[in-house]
């Protein structure tokens, strides 16, 4: 019937909750921590249960957070069922991890069943594959469907950050049909902001904004106060490009339609500002070379995390120091080349990142079209020429300062000038072209630029230097 959904997993996050202030967290582990210790009886639970329930979900999962591992699973233990299924939600993947694993299928099953479908499936799609096999096994029949359904889309597409509990009615409807259903509990979410228009075939016709349902007159048809031009996500749509939408056009929900336009859910913004912090963290964890690195990652995860990058990084050290051996006797003869060879090197290192950074962020963000490149690169070609010539009369002034040599000096300024045009054009072409390669610019761009300021800085002034100081 038109006008309403299929809604199993308890439609949506609790509206009322205490909000706890930012020491609340704190205090509250050190208090938990010492009760935990004491629990021996029925009344000391209790207790426990009583400190931990006016918490806020998300202050409940910084609590976790907060605490060492083998106190966070006794409290979950003691609580028991009295654990909010929305705490699983912003728990870090680490701490969410353990914390499965010690309420065990059952009781899993049991929380996911008051979890919206994109909270649960976000849960659950992390699990191992008896652990997965365990808990869909122990969820209802109309539960693991949509489980199953959620987990059949690509990973990291709409399909899997949609949640299924939408508010649908046909465009005859009246404002005062809309909202009378609404209030009689018969909204299979509480948690929304458009109410989708829908064909018979749930074809997608139109949206209606809360505030302007709310405004308009209670005989008005809905098909007169809904907004027939809409921007809907086609469900197998990259998190990342429903990330940009939602960002340019300021979007706060957005229906999701199959390959056929037939609406199957949507997407709200608390949704896509998880999505929005993910792929943030995950670039500049790439940038910095650490992969997925958290304070709960063990030893041996960090070693394979930092490891693979450090090995790289003296892979294309190594590259530089042949460089350098090449000119090993114009080295040993002037102390000058030996001095100021690392400020080369270093100022050409520093403008690489800072070109890259912005390069990578232009991608992100999908402002890279053919035209916005072309002026992109001319523009920080630019900025490094200038940039060169700056520099390079500091740098030829500060050496002149230093040896009294005008030779000196003027090898200096031409290095300096050659690497930091190299590498605002290394900052830009490398992410570039790592992209159209199919390589995650954030991920290699910062070996790759570094190798080459490294290489020519070194090569450019060496060379000069033993070509007209020697």
């Amino acid at each position: 019937m038109l006008g309403t959904a299929a809604a199993t997993f308890g439609g949506g996050r609790p509206t009322v909750a205490t909000a706890a202030c930012g020491t609340i967290p704190t205090l509250a582990a050190a208090a938990t921590t010492a009760t935990l210790s004491a629990v021996d009886t029925a009344g000391a639970v209790r207790r426990l249960r009583t400190l931990v329930a006016p918490l806020h979900p998300a202050d409940k999962a910084d609590l976790l957070e907060r605490m060492p591992a083998r106190t966070a699973t006794s409290l979950v233990r003691f609580l028991g069922d009295h654990l909010d299924a929305e705490t699983l939600t912003y728990l870090d993947e680490n701490t969410r991890e353990a914390i499965v694993e010690v309420l065990g299928a059952k009781a899993l099953a049991r929380q996911l069943h008051d979890l919206s479908t994109d909270d649960a499936i976000d849960i659950i799609e992390e699990l191992e594959e008896d652990a997965l096999a365990d808990v869909l096994a122990a969820l209802s029949a109309e539960d693991r469907a949509l489980v199953e359904e959620g987990l059949s889309f690509p990973e990291d597409s709409a399909g899997r950050l949609m949640q299924r509990e939408i508010v649908t009615v046909p465009s005859f409807w009246t404002v005062g049909q809309t909202i009378d259903y609404l209030r009689g509990g018969k909204s299979p979410t509480d948690d929304f902001y458009l109410i989708f228009v829908v064909d018979p075939a749930r074809k997608l016709l139109g949206e209606v904004p809360l505030n302007k349902l709310l405004c308009a007159q209670r005989p008005r048809r809905i098909s007169e106060i809904m907004e027939p031009d809409f921007r809907s996500i086609p469900v197998d749509m990259d998190q990342e490009e429903v990330a940009v939408l939602f960002r340019r056009y300021g979007m706060v929900s957005a229906g999701v339609v199959d390959l056929g336009d037939r609406l199957v859910g949507m997407i709200t913004i608390d949704d896509v500002i998880d999505v929005i912090d993910e792929e943030a963290e995950e670039d500049l964890m790439a940038l910095a070379g650490v992969g997925e690195a958290s304070l709960r990652s063990s030893i041996r995860e960090t070693l394979q995390g930092r490891t693979t990058w450090l090995l790289i990084n003296l892979l294309t050290a190594i590259l530089a120091s042949v460089v350098i051996g090449v000119f090993d006797a114009t080295i040993e003869q002037l102390v000058a080349v030996a001095v100021l060879m690392p400020i080369v090197a270093s100022m050409g290192g520093n403008a690489g990142t800072q070109t890259v950074t912005v390069a990578v962020r232009a991608i992100a963000l999908r402002q890279l079209d053919a035209v916005s490149t072309r002026n992109f690169v001319i523009r920080e070609g630019l900025v490094a020429l200038l940039n060169g010539l700056l520099f390079a009369v500091l740098a030829a002034a500060v050496s002149f300062v230093w040896f009294g040599d005008p030779e000196i000096a003027t090898v200096m300024a031409v290095a300096m000038f050659a690497n930091l045009l190299i590498a605002g054009l290394s900052g830009t072409l490398v992410p570039i072209g790592l992209l159209r390669a199919g390589v995650d610019p954030a991920v290699a761009s910062s070996v790759f630029v570094t190798t080459i300021t490294d290489v020519v800085g070194f090569f450019v002034f060496l060379g000069l230097a033993a070509l007209y100081l020697m």
